[in-house]
C-alpha cells in the first residue's frame, strides 16, 4: 500500500526524493531532461540524493505532485 500524500508543509528528504523518483519510474537523467534541467541535470538529481547539495524546494514540491498524481490515476484505473 501507499502512503498517504505528503502534507504541503513538511520537507521532503533526500531519501524521500529518491524514492518518489524510483517510484515513478524516472533514472535521475531521465527526470533531469523531462524537467529540462540541461546536460548535469543528472548529477544535481544525484547530488541532492545523495545529500551533497541542499534539495532545491521547487523540485521537491513538483515530485511530491507527480507521485500524487501517479497514485490518483493507479487508484482510479
Amino acid at each position: 500500500a501507499a502512503p498517504p500524500p505528503k502534507q504541503r508543509n513538511e520537507t521532503m528528504t533526500p531519501e524521500q526524493f529518491k524514492e518518489a523518483r524510483r517510484a515513478l519510474a524516472y533514472s535521475q537523467q531521465a527526470l533531469a531532461d523531462e524537467w529540462g534541467m540541461g546536460a548535469n541535470g543528472g548529477r544535481t538529481i544525484r547530488r541532492w540524493e545523495q545529500g551533497d547539495r541542499p534539495l532545491n524546494p521547487v523540485a521537491a514540491y513538483a515530485i511530491g505532485m507527480m507521485r500524487e498524481q501517479l497514485f490518483v490515476e493507479v487508484s482510479d484505473a
